[in-house]
């Protein structure tokens, strides 16, 4: 009997992971939410504990939102980020729904303001200039989505793996960045003089302005590339790609021209927030204009899951959490930037793993499950009475 036991234990393992069925959105958001609180937590603790200022969590948190909230210009900034982040995040999208892993969102980014500088530099102030605004747009846009289809075209054909084949893109686009600074200004310095004319309208004066540009922009583009993926075929056609390949071809979707135009609107999409970089904000490029959205729109792509109703408060929460560690490194005197790194990356830490839990579960082997059954059971029970009495109440 016990060689039949010990048998049975050694056939079902002691914990395993087993695959949830999806779980409810709001169940979803308050799972994200703990994880925020207690990521915050942890985080605040060991920054109280390691600066050398008398803080408390108060200070943190205040911190936290100031550097987002603080003042006019800090909000404006932080509308303007938001947009941006938003911008390259639905950009990817729709390839990672049909599984392109496009991780050159921060080459195609630089194309699109590369472009659009030149479009500036030789034609600012020799056309009129709604017709050089939309000449930067269809330039700049394709110029990157025709970046972005390059390694598609080499994925559907010659079945190369398109994450190095996008990655090893960014550089080059960086050197064809470096190289047209230098082409233009040959000092040596590898930097670029601010171009005066031809630049974008912004819908307002300063930072308030560039902001509710940005914003409008992402805002058209978000919710055209949401009603695409929800409600068109050629979404549909994306979601049936990304779930099988065989499937799709086999219901006579042409997965090679899906994957290449798809390819075309990320990069599309990549090469407008080039071009309001460029354009609108900075009127001039450079080698680090991108700021690496590319990869933290990809971080906000699969932190949503892939959900593009979720996409806005990831990223919503990531320019939060950007803004907010810079001040927080300040106040409580750091002068590393390395801290911002190691306290944004715990936060995330938590809400990954999170992510993990809504879509699996841990299941123990059945002897165990019983004894946590009996010691979880009344506490459960207890915790139902006391809200049964409150409804009870409520209705009285």
């Amino acid at each position: 009997m016990n060689t039949k036991t010990e048998t049975k234990k050694a056939h079902n393992p002691f914990v395993r992971i087993v695959k949830r069925e999806r779980l409810p959105f709001r169940v979803r958001i308050w799972f994200y939410v703990i994880a925020i609180f207690f990521g915050l937590l942890v985080t605040s603790t060991l920054v109280i504990l390691s600066s050398s200022k008398d803080k408390n969590y108060m200070d943190f948190f205040a911190a936290m939102f100031s550097g987002a909230f603080g003042s006019e210009r800090r909000f404006w900034i932080f509308v303007q980020d938001f947009s941006l982040l938003l911008g390259v995040s639905i950009a990817l999208l729709p390839v990672f729904k049909m599984r392109f892993w496009n991780l050159g969102g921060n080459g195609q980014i630089l194309i699109g303001a590369m472009v659009a500088t030149i479009v500036m530099f030789y034609w600012g102030g020799k056309m009129p200039d709604p017709v050089l605004w939309i000449l930067m747009f269809i330039l700049a846009s394709n110029a990157a989505a025709v970046w972005a289809v390059i390694p598609a075209i080499f994925r559907v054909f010659f079945k190369t793996n398109e994450s190095l084949f996008t990655l090893m893109l960014n550089y080059i686009a960086m050197v064809l960045v470096k190289f047209l600074i230098s082409f233009w200004y040959p000092t040596g310095s590898g930097a670029m003089k601010t171009i005066e004319v031809g630049g974008l309208p912004s819908l307002g004066e300063g930072k308030m302005g560039i902001a509710l540009m940005c914003f409008t922009v992402v805002t058209i583009i978000t919710v055209a590339v949401i009603i695409h993926l929800v409600y068109s075929k050629r979404g549909y056609e994306i979601a049936v790609i990304g779930e099988s390949e065989k499937t799709a071809k086999y219901i006579g979707i042409n997965v090679k021209w899906r994957t290449i135009l798809t390819a075309f609107m990320s990069g599309a999409i990549c090469g407008v927030v080039g071009v309001l970089l460029s354009g609108l904000i900075n009127h001039t490029v450079s080698t680090t204009m991108d700021a690496n959205m590319g990869f933290t729109g990809i971080m906000v792509d699969w932190l949503s899951r892939f959900d593009p109703s979720a996409i806005a408060p990831v990223a919503f929460l990531i320019t939060l959490l950007n803004k907010g560690i810079g001040q927080v490194n300040t106040e409580f005197g750091f002068a590393s930037q390395a801290t911002n790194s190691v306290i944004t990356g715990l936060i995330y830490f938590f809400v990954i793993s999170v992510t993990f839990y809504t879509r699996y579960k841990v299941r123990f082997r059945s002897d165990i499950e019983e004894k946590m059954k009996k010691v979880t059971t009344p506490i459960t029970n207890f915790f139902k009475r006391i809200f049964s009495r409150k409804k009870k109440e409520e209705v009285k």
